[in-house]
């Protein structure tokens, strides 16, 4: 997948319409935390993921709905791929050393994620 990196008004955005599928802009809006932005800063983020092929629409006469083009699954496998490659040299033991050696992984989650890692080996 290319990269396409979202900015924060972005990622906004497109958490609303991940979580609800579709969308005019007042319902966007209307999910936005305060302060809100303006109508018009709104509907140009969401041309700015329509030109980027992150968003689509569907017109009734002058109104559009939105929904994602991209979802959000393969916005993470695109963002975590690209953390491990910047910052941990692709390697899992890297990113996981790097919690456990700044003390925001517990013994408990280092359980629950070999479990993980078990299931997906048995499979």
């Amino acid at each position: 997948m290319e990269k396409r990196s979202l900015t924060r008004a972005e990622e906004e955005v497109m958490l609303i319409l991940w979580e609800k599928g579709k969308g005019f802009v007042k319902d966007i809006l209307a999910e936005m935390p305060e302060p809100k932005p303006a109508y018009n800063t709104v509907s140009t983020i969401i041309r700015i993921l329509e030109k980027k092929g992150i968003v689509g629409y569907n017109a009734y006469g002058k109104t559009h709905e939105y929904f994602p083009l991209l979802s959000k699954e393969d916005y993470k496998k695109s963002e975590m791929d690209q953390l491990m490659g910047t910052y941990f040299e692709n390697s899992l033991s890297n990113l996981v050393s790097f919690f456990v050696k700044d003390k925001k992984v517990n013994t408990r989650e280092l359980d629950e994620i070999l479990d993980i890692i078990n299931r997906k080996s048995v499979k």
